[in-house]
């Protein structure tokens, strides 16, 4: 997809990180933009910032659960209804949660996986087939992870997620393909970027909450260190509309992933446990 000017993007997780600095990006280059988000206050300052990019340009904010199937679909039936097409699906919402596998509960679970898988697959079903039905090109950006591609100890919750983002993603490009489809498909896998990640426990509904346990506050203080000096989600955002232009599948945000994915291939291939990444 060469020319996005004119054109309809919809990003989930839009109130904050990757997702607003998609939004923004997206209605840079000329695209009406639906930004959705399950933080209202996030999303109303997304939307003014968009309305300020981009004055006089078509903007939607929607308070979404990702988690919800009727929020998403509700969600898609609002841009449908408003503009009758999508061009561009940003399927960006996420959470974090880490701990070892043996202390956490299923509330932890149900929680991560409600917004990291579900939150994709319920972005899939309500608009690709839609999206299939116009018969235009067009691309759909999930975001899963560098932990979707490399375990590691204390993030089991999170890497499982999206290594299930991953193979969701892939499953899907290899279906569009089969059908010939002129849909595009990219995974988006950041490393260590400058976002409010590592506080996703703010999101929680009251059902899921769970109390902290040691090493769950472990890896979250390591993580709140580690993306305060990470890059610019406005530096991501850029690659993917790179990506989008490219119709490159893995859109990896730091050099040293290229050569790390090699070695694990090659350590598994051999049957090892593969050496712990280097997430920079």
């Amino acid at each position: 997809m060469k020319e996005l000017g004119d054109k309809v993007a919809v990003v989930t997780g839009a109130g904050s990180g990757i997702g607003r600095a998609l939004a923004r990006r997206l209605a840079g280059e000329g695209m009406q933009v639906a930004a959705a988000d399950i933080d209202a206050d996030a999303l109303d300052e997304t939307v003014a910032l968009l309305e300020s990019d981009a004055p006089g340009g078509a903007v939607l904010g929607r308070l979404v659960d990702v988690s919800d199937a009727a929020d998403v679909d509700a969600l898609a039936g609002s841009v449908f209804s408003a503009w009758g097409r999508v061009d561009v699906l940003c399927n960006n919402a996420g959470v974090f949660v880490g701990g070892f596998l043996w202390d956490r509960p299923d509330a932890d679970f149900r929680f991560v996986l409600g917004a990291n898988l579900w939150g994709i697959l319920h972005g899939i079903r309500a608009f690709v087939p839609r999206m299939i039905a116009q018969g235009t090109e067009g691309h759909i950006v999930n975001t899963s992870s560098v932990a979707g591609l490399f375990g590691s100890p204390y993030g089991g919750p999170y890497a499982i997620s999206k290594f299930a983002a991953f193979a969701a993603t892939e499953t899907l490009a290899g279906d569009l393909a089969a059908i010939g489809s002129p849909l595009k498909v990219s995974v988006l896998c950041p490393g260590m970027i400058d976002t409010n990640i590592a506080s996703s426990d703010r999101l929680r509904p009251e059902p899921l909450v769970t109390e902290l346990t040691e090493d769950q506050q472990f890896v979250s203080r390591y993580l709140s260190e580690a993306v305060a000096s990470g890059m610019a989600p406005s530096e991501v955002a850029g690659m993917v509309v790179d990506a989008i232009r490219e119709e490159r599948f893995l859109v990896l945000t730091h050099r040293a992933y290229g050569p790390q994915l090699v070695a694990r291939a090659e350590a598994l291939a051999a049957g090892r446990l593969p050496d712990l990444p280097d997430f920079v």
